[in-house]
């Protein structure tokens, strides 16, 4: 999703220009990025690690 389509109903400016707080909230909301590894992203380190330790255990 992207702000710069969005109009603030407290000032009713445009959202990208952030000129109230209410703005900046919604702003930083619309572009709020998660700081640790998405769950699919997990979910296939996971899925590598259990195969690997099925490969090792078949070959020993």
């Amino acid at each position: 999703m992207s702000c710069e389509h969005l109009i603030c109903a407290r000032c009713a400016g445009p959202v990208s220009e952030a000129g109230c707080p209410a703005c900046a909230a919604a702003r930083a909301q619309v572009h709020h990025h998660g700081s640790g590894i998405g769950i699919p992203l997990a979910a296939a380190i996971l899925l590598v690690l259990l195969l690997l330790m099925l490969a090792v255990q078949l070959t020993h």
